[in-house]
């Protein structure tokens, strides 16, 4: 139980390094030999840690803190204690977040599970699916007829890829997802329980009956989907969501909406759950235009 969240398996950063990265500065303009491995709050941090302090109720802390390095703001460098290297950064937890993005780059992404490499034995591949080699699939997932995974993709357990769906490369499938009627672009990411491609039986319209559909799911280049998203397949017009775009945990994409690139779509919460931010936000087009954040 007292293992690091996150095992010390990366080569680390110098300081000097960390000061390229996020433009710091140390007192002195000097950086020793330390390397530092991991990222702490101020009142978790080691000497291999770094960590940040940049508010109000930071000053008693960053005075006692045990990390090796921290990033504060000018106004505190005094509080710093002398063990601990002070990197003075105009947005500290900014120039935190870079260094905790370059010490564990897979961090925030799906990973194999079991830490295969290749194919689990279990993996359950149809003869006609097509897997680029560097693919990485675990145990108990499904891969349907004809689909296709790019290289560099990591497709969790239990997951379910089903036929004719396109993966593209260096794409991070959650364990227990489930893909169907889907197109999926470069460097996507879904994360553990998202369901893409079914529909939903009681989004009928007024007096009317179930129809048959017909449209996917596409998600364009570096979209990221948090666990347990449902995004319906379109019925006449694909669903669709553009480059780049967060969609938060639990949030439902209904059938046919399209989603320019860059939004930001979370879940609405309290009195906000009640309404439809993303139905609100459609342009005349039927489009959330680029660069959008809303409640969903």
């Amino acid at each position: 139980m007292g293992d690091p969240i996150l095992p010390d398996r990366n080569r680390g950063l110098t300081l000097e390094e960390i000061a390229a990265l996020t433009d710091a500065k140390t007192p002195d303009q000097t950086v020793g030999a330390l390397v530092i491995h991991g990222v702490a709050a101020l009142e978790l941090a080691g000497p291999k840690d770094i960590s940040f302090g940049d508010g109000l109720g930071d000053p008693a802390t960053v005075a006692v803190t045990q990390a090796g390095a921290c990033f504060v703001t000018s106004a505190l460098v005094k509080s710093v204690s002398a063990h601990t290297v002070a990197l003075i950064s105009a947005d500290p937890y900014r120039a935190f977040v870079q260094v905790a993005n370059a010490l564990h780059p897979n961090a925030s992404r799906p990973s194999s599970l079991f830490e295969v490499e290749g194919k689990a034995g279990s993996a359950t591949i149809h003869p006609s699916a097509r897997v680029e080699p560097n693919v990485t699939i675990d145990p108990s997932a499904m891969i349907g007829p004809r689909a296709e995974i790019g290289s560099g993709t990591v497709i969790g357990p239990m997951a379910v890829i089903g036929p004719d769906v396109r993966i593209g490369r260096h794409c991070a499938i959650g364990a227990s997802a489930s893909i169907v009627h889907a197109l999926i672009g470069d460097e996507v990411i879904i994360h553990a329980g998202c369901r893409l491609g079914d529909y939903d039986p009681a989004n009928l319209p007024a007096g009317g009956e179930t129809s048959a559909h017909f449209g996917r799911v596409v998600l364009q280049d570096g979209v990221q989907l948090g666990a347990n998203c449902t995004i319906d397949r379109g019925s006449h017009l694909d669903t669709v969501i553009g480059e780049h775009t967060l969609v938060g945990n639990l949030v439902q994409i209904p059938a046919d909406i399209s989603i320019g690139r860059h939004c930001v779509i979370s879940r609405a919460r309290g009195p906000q759950a009640k309404t439809s931010g993303l139905l609100s936000a459609l342009d005349a087009n039927g489009i959330v235009p680029d660069h959008t954040a809303i409640n969903a």
